[in-house]
Formats: C-alpha cells, structure tokens, sequence
C-alpha cells in the first residue's frame, strides 16, 4: 500500500510538468507558424507593390514609344506626300530612236543593267545612281575651304561597261559620265578563269597615252556608250531615284504601322 501511494504521488507531481512541456511545445510551435505568417504577410505588400510599380513604369514606356511613333508617321506621311507631288517620281522617259540597249529595272534596286550583243560580244552596262550637283552646290565647290574630297563641278552618273566574249576574258571599264561627255576613269583586263584579286589591273587611265585613250573612247562609243546614250540615262536615272526614294518612305512607314 505504501508503494501504491508512492507512485500515485509521482505520477500527480510529474503529470503538471507533463503538461507544462506540452503547453510549452505547443506555444513554441505557435509562435514558429505566428512568426512565419507575420513575415510572409509582411512581405506580401512589397511584392505587390513591386509589381505594381514595374506595370506602371512598362505602361509609361509604351505610352511615350507610342506618342514618338506616332509622330515619326506623321512626318513620313508628310515626306511621302511631298515626294508624291513631284513630277519626277511617276515620270516615263521616251526611249530615244535608235537606242540600242535593253533596260532591266528591277524595283528596289539602286542600279539598272543595261545589255546588248555586238558582232559577237555580250556588252553589260551596270548604270548607278546619279550625283546631282545644283547650282548652290557649285557655288559652295568655287569657295571650298581646301577639303581632300573634290566634288565634281557637274551632275554625273557612274557607269561600269563589260564587253565580254564567249569563253573569254572582259574588259571592264569604270566610267563617269557628264552631260555630253563621258570620261573612262579605269580598264580591267578580267579573266573568268582567275579571280586572283591580286592580279595587275593596268596603269591609270590617264596615265596611257592620249591617242591610245582616244581609241577606247572611240571603242566604247561603236559598242553604244556615247553622249546620246548617257544623256537619256541621266534623265532616266533621276526618275528612278525619285521612285526608289518614295518606295522606301512608304517601307519605312508600313514598318512603323505594324
């Protein structure tokens, strides 16, 4: 009996503390889960407010790229009507009499190709675009301050003629021509079969002798490239520049829009 009542002494003195613990272990694991949902819903107004102010700063930038765009069309619309109010870019050159070349224009391009055939010879005529020079541009050419660049005196149009044979090499001339006159500024022997990019291309044009120059001169005028020719090319030249000029407004208008 004595022994019994010890034990039930123990177990009333060790049952307090027994719960005790276990308050004590459950306030614990509260204030872990109190802790955590405080911190996450301390930081809940952050991210929020986080993603609220990057839409904010997007939607700031959309709205001034979308201002800017919209005054960027505007302006081209306004080029894109003056262009189409000059008398150049729909303009139709008649082909002269007796032109002896085929045109290939191709849209987009800023070159056009001429070709023919003589007695046997592919002759290719690769017309540029010209470089106008107006009378205000040459005024400022008479009172130049000195520069290395020499802008010449008179509107012009580069050439690159290639007369070529069957299996063989071409001469490849770099010509400019002016109203009425059309200057050779280099000869190039080509051989098909090299195309060593070392290989000597001759002395300067105007360098040769002046009646071996009259001679090339009287060559390529027998093959079609003549002052008639060249005149009708600038003119022609000045056309398509204009309407290579209002494709690409209209390109770079259509690309804005989109």
């Amino acid at each position: 009996m004595a022994f019994t009542s010890l034990l039930r002494k123990s177990a009333n003195s060790l049952a307090p503390l027994a719960i005790q613990l276990t308050r004590v272990q459950r306030n614990y694991h509260s204030c872990i889960f109190t802790a955590l949902n405080h911190s996450l819903q301390s930081q809940e107004p952050a991210v929020n407010r986080f993603y609220r102010n990057t839409l904010h700063f997007s939607t700031a930038v959309d709205s001034r790229r979308t201002s800017s765009d919209e005054s960027l069309i505007r302006v081209l619309e306004s080029e894109i009507q003056c262009a189409e109010e000059s008398d150049d870019y729909d303009r139709v050159e008649d082909t002269p009499s007796g032109f002896p070349f085929e045109i290939e224009d191709t849209p987009g391009l800023q070159t056009v190709t001429l070709r023919r055939e003589y007695d046997g010879e592919l002759i290719k005529v690769d017309v540029h675009m010209p470089d106008l020079v107006t009378g205000d541009e040459q005024d400022e050419g008479e009172d130049g301050d000195g520069d290395d660049y020499e802008k010449p005196s008179k509107s012009n149009i580069p050439l690159v003629v290639t007369v070529s044979k069957k299996g063989g090499p071409s001469l490849e001339f770099n010509c400019t021509a002016f109203p009425d006159e059309i200057a050779i500024d280099s000869l190039t022997v080509r051989n098909p079969s090299s195309e060593d990019e070392l290989a000597y291309e001759g002395p300067d044009f105007h360098d040769l002798d002046e009646n071996l120059q009259k001679a090339f001169h009287k060559y390529l005028e027998i093959r079609g490239i003549k002052a008639s020719t060249t005149n009708y090319l600038h003119e022609y030249m000045i056309n398509k520049d204009s309407r290579e000029y209002l494709r690409w407004l209209k390109n770079l208008q259509k690309f804005v829009e989109e």
